[in-house]
């Protein structure tokens, strides 16, 4: 009996410990619905451009303002939606330690990508950006789920793995991108929701 008592006890350490140090507020709706814009977009500018190729400065001043703003919109969404979240089971949702955590590890890449990804546009090499983008969002992902759910990470990977086939398919820019930002958004959310969502 005391046996069974002292590992409940380390096991409600262990569950403590994990929550101060875990940001649980994530929430797999925000990301079925950011998959859901993104898949929007792409074919908002596929049927404006006529083709999956961005290969000109005008298509990629037109993707470059559409994606900013789709990524403003995104990160409000989860944003929104993790307060609620949290609101609604109790969560913690401060900008302390764990949060500020979180944030760095995700922006850190996704600046250095971007800061990558303006120097080749400002350089017209426009072959390999698609590709920079889906690589350096799913390292983002990879290492800001250390302070999450890690399952974000494979996430990451899928994201990751599509940006270097990307490398090689140069002319379906739009179709990686759609592929990445959005299906596979899609997938991981209602499959996210079903695992850790789906009982609360």
């Amino acid at each position: 009996m005391e046996n069974k008592e002292a590992l409940n006890t380390l096991n409600d350490i262990k569950d403590m410990m994990e929550r101060s140090s875990k940001f649980k507020a994530i929430s797999g709706l925000s990301i079925v619905i950011v998959g859901i814009l993104a898949s929007l977009v792409s074919a908002y500018i596929y049927f404006f451009l006529g083709d999956y190729h961005i290969n000109t400065p005008s298509k990629w001043r037109t993707t470059i303002i559409v994606a900013l703003v789709l990524l403003v919109v995104a990160f409000l969404t989860v944003f929104l939606m993790a307060y609620l979240k949290a609101k609604r089971h109790q969560l913690r949702f401060t900008m302390d330690a764990t949060m500020r955590r979180l944030l760095v590890n995700f922006f850190v890449p996704m600046l250095a990508g971007g800061l990558l990804c303006t120097a080749l546009l400002l350089q017209q090499h426009y072959g390999l950006v698609s590709s920079i983008t889906l690589i350096f969002y799913g390292l983002s992902l990879i290492s800001a789920s250390h302070f999450s759910y890690p399952a974000l990470r494979y996430l990451g990977y899928a994201e990751l793995a599509l940006g270097l086939i990307d490398c090689f398919l140069v002319d379906y820019t739009l179709l990686t991108w759609f592929i990445g930002f959005g299906v596979l958004h899609i997938v991981f959310g209602i499959v996210f929701m079903l695992k850790y969502e789906r009982s609360k």
